[in-house]
Parts: structure tokens; sequence; C-alpha cells
């Protein structure tokens, strides 16, 4: 006879655990927690007027007639209610066995849901619903709802927040003069209001947030956040830096030698980097501009500055392609001058890594050049000056402070990001106010504007046609795929499927394949064959969106564009139009196009300019999705929006700038008390 298994006690969630899973640990974080929308439960309407209002959300009250479980199509609980005007069906899809006594004959009970007319009568699917005495009182405010999570109703969470506003220090964090002058809503007052607004409150000004307790909330957040960035700010030029004071012979012979002259964006963007690096406090700039538009030749410049000040400079890239671009590139012009570049990545072979380890530590490689595997335990610098992290949001914040902790003990390197990723104006100003930011707004000379045109995979054989053409005219073709493998569930041709079928199509050319799966040496000898003119058409996956510099490809087809991002398309399309031949983009999309992908192509066709593109992109995605891993940890904006609180965005950075540079203990205070409500001591990971 079998041994019965010993019962488990059910694992139970308490409310707190799941409270917390939605960041709600304090009483603050609870009053802060303010609706998304509101419902108004305070009339209710006949079922006769309701059924003349389909479509409508409408509140009825009436007495149980009937309640029964039914098993057509499905399981389901079907109640029905009547009033002296009608009757309504109230349809549950999914539902407890306690709702079936609850809601038993005879119980008077008020729904609210929208009404429709179905086959057999007028319906509520999943109404709200509320058992009540006859003659109960209707609530005299809006009914806020609540984000939630798994587990937790709106009732749970309105009890909460509700205990939580009896405990609460209501203390204003501003000070009175400036809520006068800026005409603000008091705190107290504003959280009370949107929390239970009255019936007589304006809906309309309350779900589009512009009531005058919506700017107040606002506000604050965006305060809180502009003090946050700032006061980091402040706190890292309070630590030491070498100062890198000379532009000497180095810097010289570099630009003497160069077979170009910079651009005046990029002289200016370089004056302003030099004058950084003069600083005893560490330089923690952001150098953002279009693809093309030379944001390596200023980096490698300002590597130059930092040896010529005696110090080592280390420039990190996301993958090996990109890091293997900078080195050729790089080295090239700095080796003739006499400057050791090592190269460290994870595929190097043991012996070769712990070669490049070796002149790292003794301070012979003074520019260093790799991936992720320069952050590495064993990676010891003999005196790091400066560490420039290109696609910088795509490292965590972690791994980017790991090379900046490179350094000595006693001074932080200089730090240079740069993004090809142009970041619109609102969102540089409100998610790196940490950050000084240089912009190379202008495109070096002799390049070649890039015709977009967007056609339909059907047309695949006329494209093939264009990619045998620019061959025979001695161009180079780059053919984009968003995936390796066979997915059912998105039908993506996929890298492989397409290598195969431009093999057959165009016998007389070479057509090489690149993708992440390949092991780095793989890739590199592609990459190299296909840099050498070798290779005429190259597949690949997104790998080579950034940084692959080759002025003879002048045709870029990306499949299945409707599946990319826009900045992800303006990234692989700056793959061409790197040499005076005019470059072309086909966008291969399949139909029919969804609104957002329509959009995003047609954006794409109608212009190249990266900073309208990443104001676009910002527009369709949000600035979570944007900014992407830069914000791991980082709290985004909850209730401001970049769109259309710009006015509000530009007042708190004036009155973070002006409470953190006022003197007497007031104005610390008032700093540390709204920081304190806002963010509740949350700050660290803005600190990076």
């Amino acid at each position: 006879m079998p041994v019965p298994k010993p019962k488990t006690a059910k694992k139970t969630v308490s409310n707190e655990s799941k409270l917390a899973k939605l960041g709600l640990r304090t009483d603050m974080d609870l009053v802060l927690h303010l609706p998304m929308r509101y419902e108004d439960e305070t009339k209710v309407v006949s079922i006769r007027d309701a059924c003349q209002h389909g479509g409508e959300a409408s509140q009825v009250e009436g007495i149980v007639t009937k309640c029964e479980v039914g098993y057509k199509p499905r399981k389901q609980l079907l109640v029905t209610i009547a009033d002296e005007t009608g009757n309504l069906l109230l349809r549950f899809m999914n539902f407890y066995g306690s709702q079936v006594k609850q809601l038993a004959e005879g119980t008077r009970i008020r729904a609210r849901g929208e009404l429709k007319h179905a086959f057999f009568g007028a319906e509520m699917v999943h109404p709200g619903y509320k058992v009540i005495n006859e003659g109960a009182p209707l609530p005299t405010v809006l009914t806020p709802v609540y984000p939630s999570g798994e587990g937790l109703s709106q009732a749970i969470l309105r009890r909460a927040i509700n205990d939580a506003m009896q405990r609460i220090d209501w203390r204003d964090t501003l000070p009175a003069a400036l809520i006068d002058t800026m005409r603000l809503s008091d705190f107290e007052p504003a959280v009370r209001l949107l929390h239970y607004p009255p019936q007589e409150v304006d809906e309309s000004a309350l779900s589009d947030r512009s009531h005058p307790a919506w700017v107040r909330m606002k506000f604050d957040e965006l305060l809180a956040q502009q003090l946050s960035l700032k006061r980091a700010q402040r706190a890292r030029r309070s630590k030491g830096a070498a100062a890198l004071p000379l532009v000497g012979a180095l810097s010289a012979a570099f630009l003497a030698a160069l077979p170009f002259r910079l651009t005046g964006a990029q002289a200016r963007v370089l004056e302003e980097i030099r004058a950084d690096l003069r600083h005893p406090y560490p330089m923690q700039r952001l150098l953002q501009g279009d693809v093309g538009s030379g944001k390596t030749v200023v980096a490698a410049l300002a590597a130059t500055q930092a040896i010529d000040s005696g110090f080592q400079a280390a420039l990190m890239a996301p993958t090996e392609i990109l890091a293997d671009q900078h080195f050729r590139k790089i080295a090239a012009w700095m080796e003739p001058l006499g400057v050791k570049v090592a190269w460290l990545t994870g595929s190097l072979k043991k012996k070769d890594k712990l070669a490049a380890q070796a002149l790292i530590e003794s301070g012979q490689a003074q520019l260093v050049i790799g991936t992720h595997a320069l952050i590495q335990d064993a990676v010891q610098f003999a005196k790091l000056g400066l560490v420039i992290v290109d696609e910088q949001h795509r490292f965590g914040v972690g791994q980017r402070l790991t090379l900046r902790n490179k350094g000595d003990a006693d001074a932080v390197p200089h730090q240079l990001m740069m993004s090809a990723t142009p970041i619109p104006r609102t969102l540089a100003m409100t998610y790196y106010a940490d950050l000084e930011v240089s912009v190379i707004d202008e495109l070096p000379p002799g390049r070649s504007p890039i015709v977009t045109r967007s056609i339909d995979q059907n047309r695949r054989d006329e494209v093939i046609e264009r990619v045998y053409a620019a061959a025979l005219e001695g161009r180079q073709v780059y053919w984009v795929c968003p995936l390796i493998e066979e997915s059912e569930a998105l039908q993506l041709q996929t890298a492989t499927d397409t290598h195969a079928m431009l093999v057959e199509a165009l016998p007389d050319l070479q057509v090489g394949l690149v993708h992440g799966r390949l092991k780095a040496s793989e890739k590199q000898d592609v990459m190299d064959l296909f840099c050498a003119g070798r290779i005429h058409v190259l597949v690949a996956t997104t790998v080579i969106e950034v940084g692959v510099d080759v002025p003879n490809a002048s045709l870029m087809v990306i499949e299945h564009a409707e599946r990319f991002g826009l900045s992800q398309l303006h990234q692989l399309r700056g793959r061409v139009g790197r040499g005076s031949a005019a470059s072309a983009c086909l966008l291969l999309y399949q139909g029919p196009l969804g609104g957002v992908a329509r959009q995003r192509l047609m954006t794409m066709r109608e212009t190249t300019d990266g900073f309208e593109i990443a104001r676009k992109d910002l527009e369709i995605r949000g600035p979570g999705e944007f900014l992407g891993a830069r914000q791991s940890g980082q709290a985004m904006l909850r209730f401001a929006d970049l769109e259309t609180d710009q006015w509000l965005v530009d007042q708190a950075r004036d009155v973070a700038h002006d409470l953190l540079h006022a003197s007497g203990a007031d104005s610390a205070a008032t700093v540390d008390a709204h920081l304190a409500r806002w963010l509740g001591g949350r700050e660290e990971f803005l600190k990076v």
C-alpha cells in the first residue's frame, strides 16, 4: 500500500509583501501611490436608462432574482438582477465559489460596468459590484482606481492608503514663498483631492492630469529628480581626480597626422572635453552625435591628452566587432606616433590575455581598447586617468562603475560616455541632469546623402536585382535580418535562410554571413573579408548595428523593418553613406502594417536627422524603453509627461539649482526633506 504524501501547508503571501512588490514599503510610498483613473459611483441609474445608453459605463441597483453556474460555452457565473424598470444579466467568466453564496437570490447589489446588448438581452460582463442594504447612501466622492498587482484588490489598496494617510507628516517640503511665487497648490489638499475627488471636481482635468493638484504632484516629482541628480553631480565633483592639463606633443602630432580637418562641431566639443580634463575633479560628460558624425576621433584626441599628461586611457565598447573597429582605427592613428595600444576581449587566448594584462598593469600600454573584459578583477591599471565608454546605454550602471573604480583609491578617472543615439533635449535635461552633455551636430563634408525607401517584401526579386546592379558597379551591400533561427510565432525571415537564398540567387557574387552565434574569430574573419572588398553582400543580424565603417558599402537592405525600433533602424542605416557614392536604404516590410510600424517607416523615409528621429522614437516608446540599460534601478517619472510638461521640467531645474546653491541651513533642510519624501533614501543608484 503506497504511503500517502504528507500535506504541505499552503504558502500565504502577506499584503505587506504584495505591496512591497509594487514598491510600496512606507506610508509615504502609499500616500504617493496616486490613482490612474476614477469611477463615478456617486449616482445610480435605472436599468431601463442604462439600457438606453448601451456602451457607456453606468451604475445600477437591483435585487438578485437568479444566480446559477452555466457551462456553455464555458464555466461562468450568471446573475440576473431586477429593479422596477427591468432586468439585467451580470456575467462573470472568472469567479470564486464564495460569490455564488454572496450573490444569492434576494440580495441587493449595486453593479457598475459597461452595458452591452447581447443575444439574450442587456448584460454587463465582469462588473464591479457591492452588496448593500436598502437605502444605503451613495459615495460623495469619485472612486479612485489604483495601479495594482497580483492578489492586491482595490479594496486592500484603498484601505492601506487611507491608513497611511492617518500616520504621515503632512508638513509641506516646499517653502511657502516658492509655493506662492509658482502658484502651486499646497501639498496636503492636493494629495487628498487626488485620492478623494469631490463630486463637483472637473473630471476632464483629473483624467488629463492638468488639474492644479496634479500639477503640484508633477512639479514635486520633477524637482526631486533634479535635486537628486544635481546633488549626485556635486558629490562626484567633491571627489578627487588627477588633473590632465597637458595638450602636448602627442596631441599636436595626432592632429597633424589626420588626413582630414575636424569639423566645427568636433573642434567645439573637443575644447569642452579638454577643459573638463584639466579640472582636479572627475569629468562626467556625455558625447552624443549622429551616426558618422566623428565621435571616435574626438574620443581619441581626449585620450592623447591623458597620455600627454602621463596617464593611461581605456575605451570600452559593448561588442567585439565594435571594439575591434575602434582598435584598428585608433591603433592605425596612434601606433605610428609611438603609443602602445593594448587589445583586451573575452575571446583572447589565455596567453594573449595574460600578456595584455601585464602591459596594462606595468603601464606600458598607454591606451587600452576592449569589451567588458576590461572590468574583470584580473585587469589592473598602473595609472588610469580617463575612461571612455562607447554606446554607454548598452552597459549596466554596475559595469560602468566597475571600470571607473579601476583608478587609484584617491583619484577617480575622468569619464567620457559616447552615444550614437541622440537624446532629445527634454530627455537629456530630465534624465541626464547630472552630466555635462556635448553634441556633435554636424556631419563631416563629402558624406553622400542616403535615400530611404520602404518596399513590400512581395517585391523581393526587384530588391535582389538592385543588389546585383550595385555589386556590378563595384559597390558592397548589407542585408540585415532580425533573427538567427526560425520563429514560427513571428514568421520572420532568418539570416541563415536569407544567406542561402542570396547564394542561390546571386551565384556570381560572394555572399557572407555574420551573426551573434559565431565565434569572435569567425565573425572577425568575415568582417575582414568584407572590409577588404572580397565579399560583395554581407548578410548580418544586428551585430553590425554600430561602429562598422566600410566606405565602399552603399546599399543597406533591412529585412522585416517593421520589427525594428526607430533608433535601431537609424543606426543600421548609418552603416552606409560613409563614402562619396550615392547610398540607399531599402526597408523590406511584411504587410499589413500596424499604426506604430507605419509611423516608424514613414519617419525613416522623411528624415535622416538623428535628433528628429530620436524625438519621434521617444514619442512612440516613452522614456523608459528609450533609455534602456542606463535606467536599471532608476525610478522613471510616474506622473510628469515629457511632451506636455516641458514647462515644469524647466521650472524644476531652475528651482533645484537655486535650492542647492543657496546658503543657509533652511535650503539644505528643504532639499533633504523633499528628497526623503519623494525618493525615500533611494538615491544611491543615481550616483553613477
